[in-house]
């Protein structure tokens, strides 16, 4: 049998919750020809699953999928499948969104809007160990550059130790999603005590005192969608 002369393709995981959102952009990746889609995920919570069974060399997540979104299944997936390559495909571009983004260890953000024009570069750029963001989110982080090298107040001490962990931001927007504290145990694999542990902890740590306000900071905070 002679060897094959076909080049390995790359592969890639595709997660948005909208399937033609979804079916759109596995078509744009797939009409590269060094490109296949491997696997599809609803929800953040599959697309880590799919990283782990798949491997893929790239990852592209939209940010707001129901269950676990970008930001949650981007932190998890670098700590189960750290060669993967992660772009997040959004609709926002707010300052403190896009460097969450990459603290969470995303190497690309790109806007939805943009899609047709950016997103198979910023994959190949992503994809070459470089980090890429279109130009409406450049502009978002210099203005916040430009707002950052002004006189304003610096965040008070201490404000980090009021941010959520990973699990409680998974909490979150489980409740924010409407899940009991009996069905974020079972999704999370932990016990209903624990899951109403957590619960109650990250309540008074960000001093949330009912369901409603656990929706309005899942909102505010870009953890679920309105």
């Amino acid at each position: 049998m002679k060897p094959s002369n076909e080049k390995k393709k790359i592969r890639v995981l595709v997660a948005d919750d909208h399937e033609i959102v979804r079916h759109g952009v596995k078509n744009l990746i797939e009409s590269e020809e060094d490109f296949e889609v491997v696997a599809e995920a609803t929800t953040g919570r599959d697309a880590v699953v799919f990283c782990e069974k798949k491997k893929p060399d790239l990852a592209v997540l939209d940010l707001g999928m129901p269950g676990l979104n970008g930001m949650e299944a981007t932190r998890q997936i670098r700590k189960i499948c750290p060669e993967t390559k992660i772009l997040i495909f959004t609709m926002h571009e707010t300052e403190r969104l896009v460097q969450e983004v990459f603290q969470a260890g995303a190497q690309g953000y790109v806007l939805k809007s943009d899609a047709g024009k950016h997103l198979i570069h910023a994959m190949r750029t992503v994809l070459l160990g470089q980090h890429f963001f279109s130009s409406k989110v450049t502009e978002v982080i210099f203005e916040g550059f430009l707002r950052s090298a002004s006189n304003e107040p610096a965040p008070a001490v201490g404000e980090d130790a009021l941010r959520p962990t990973s699990r409680e931001r998974e909490i979150i927007q489980l409740l924010a999603e409407g899940k009991s504290n009996k069905e974020v145990a079972t999704i999370l694999g932990i016990s209903v005590k624990t899951a109403e542990t957590h619960r109650a902890t990250m309540m008074r740590k960000l001093a949330l005192h009912n369901l409603s306000d656990v929706v309005r900071y899942a909102i505010r905070n870009h953890i679920i969608e309105a």
